[in-house]
């Protein structure tokens, strides 16, 4: 298995690539500001090729050169249809009025060709077997990725969790209720031994959250 973090230099945004191993097909998830560049040296470097754009969710730090990434690559983005609309303003998601300049961007589109995700989806890409599950909380939108594996369970899990912390949830269609619900439902059940590559930090485990992370462990 092949999986690559590439952090945006502007808000350390981690975009993943994923693949069954150098040289084969692969899907890229949540690329943000900034990683067109590093994205085609690693895609090089590893004889890789992207079929699909898979976002966690909606906000622009996630999503900014997913249209440049689609177009170039000819490939589709998936997102839930609870932050579809971020995609084409992403002022929305973060409370700013439309049109202020976001990191030099004035407009923003859809790719071509967007599809939308569902909670419980599978979806067979690039080689590779992932399960789609709705959390909110952070934003309407949300999702992670379960990535099926021969070894350890391997997880995507956006901003609903990070090393230590999870998402903010000020933002709108943020809620605490939703995040805690997203908690309990999504993150508590997982094993211990499920690697999370998350949206900004470093990667974990859920024995470890589970151990360490205060807020799992205000609700355990």
């Amino acid at each position: 298995m092949f999986i690559a973090g590439i952090p945006s230099d502007v808000t350390a945004t981690n975009c993943w690539i994923v693949a069954p191993g150098p040289g084969e097909q692969c899907i890229v998830i949540d690329p943000g500001i900034g990683v067109q560049g590093q994205l085609d040296d690693v895609l090089q470097q590893n004889a890789l090729h992207p079929v699909a754009v898979l976002l966690t969710h909606g906000h622009f730090d996630h999503t900014f050169s997913v249209l440049p990434v689609c177009q170039a690559k000819g490939v589709p983005a998936w997102i839930h249809p609870g932050d579809r609309a971020q995609l084409a303003d992403p002022w929305s998601g973060i409370g700013m009025p439309r049109g202020t300049p976001l990191f030099g961007s004035l407009t923003f589109a859809e790719p071509d060709d967007v599809r939308e995700l569902t909670d419980g989806a599978a979806l067979a890409l690039a080689g590779l077997e992932l399960s789609v599950r709705h959390a909110p909380g952070h934003s309407p939108g949300e999702v992670v990725f379960d990535l099926v594996t021969d070894d350890e369970p391997v997880t995507f899990t956006g901003d609903l969790l990070f090393a230590g912390s999870i998402g903010r949830v000020d933002l709108p269609g943020g809620s605490m209720a939703a995040m805690e619900d997203s908690l309990r439902r999504v993150v508590l059940p997982m094993e211990d031994a499920t690697v999370l590559h998350p949206g900004h930090g470093p990667s974990t485990t859920i024995g470890r959250e589970r151990r360490s992370n205060p807020f799992l462990l205000e609700l355990t």
